[in-house]
């Protein structure tokens, strides 16, 4: 912290943020953390700082995590060529194995690890352990990238009373056993809106949606569903956007308060957020 902060500016800080400890004190924030904030580690350290702190003043916080970065770093160090149809990432037998040895090994445990460096208690859970994320085929020329059909918050929530930060991996399994790598934001809205949360924070590489993708400054604070809809027709809303604005909508329509998409390279941009009158990047609320 910059040592020209007075301790009386500490002090005056913490009391502005009161009533926002107060808001939030017992309630459910999801948090969708992946890419870029993941793979610069001095960023990764500030999103654990901030997390663990939010769990400490009370913020009942559940870490949905991906790691396509770490997936595709893997699959070349085991010379396997990743495909895509349509954007997609075609998932064989052999790739969903490394993406589950990624996601629910190293990647799950290093946060894990992190969020207990920084004076948290987490626990780390797949979207298989205890049944939480159940999925079928999506597409048949994708392979095993999941649709989802059912969540099972009990584990989640179970982890929650105890004082836990659950850390949830996005992989998912069927009846039959098979396993399935899934979408991290359509993972998230749906273990947020299962969960009834107070809010869903995505953490992307952008700043926000904008009005125009080149210019930063056009900020769009905060949009109605109708609102989005109409971006989408307009062509604001575009590209890799549109499926993250349809998971925002996606989590309103079953429950939860509002919707943040934030710019994960920002430190300490989720505290920005959840503690202070400015906020961060672009809220999403129902009409």
């Amino acid at each position: 912290m910059d040592n020209h902060f007075s301790n009386a500016q500490r002090a005056e800080v913490l009391t502005q943020a009161l009533p926002y400890i107060k808001r939030y004190n017992g309630k459910i924030v999801v948090v969708k953390y992946g890419g870029n904030a993941m793979i610069n580690e001095q960023l990764k350290q500030q999103v654990m700082e901030d997390i663990a702190l939010l769990w400490l003043i009370g913020v009942k916080v559940v870490l949905v995590h991906g790691g396509g970065p770490e997936i595709n770093e893997t699959m070349k160090k085991l010379g396997k060529e990743a495909v895509f149809v349509d954007g997609l990432r075609v998932t064989d037998k052999e790739t969903v194995d490394i993406v589950q040895m990624v996601l629910a090994g190293k990647v799950n445990k290093t946060l894990v690890n992190l969020l207990q460096m920084k004076g948290g208690h987490a626990v780390g859970v797949s979207g298989i352990d205890g049944g939480i994320i159940e999925a079928r085929v999506k597409d048949d020329r994708l392979g095993y990238v999941g649709e989802i059909t059912k969540i099972r918050t009990q584990p989640i929530t179970d982890l929650l009373e105890k004082n836990y930060i659950p850390v949830v991996s996005t992989v998912a399994s069927d009846r039959e056993g098979n396993t399935y790598n899934i979408n991290g934001d359509t993972a998230a809205a749906y273990i947020a809106g299962a969960l009834g949360a107070e809010r869903l924070i995505m953490m992307t590489d952008i700043a926000g949606i904008l009005h125009d993708k080149d210019d930063p400054s056009t900020l769009i604070p905060e949009l109605t569903i109708s609102q989005a809809r109409a971006l989408y027709d307009e062509g604001v809303i575009s590209g890799g956007m549109i499926p993250k604005v349809d998971c925002c909508i996606e989590a309103i329509h079953k429950g939860v308060q509002n919707v943040i998409i934030m710019d994960g390279r920002v430190p300490h941009s989720i505290l920005m957020e959840i503690l202070t009158d400015e906020g961060a990047g672009t809220m999403v609320t129902g009409d």
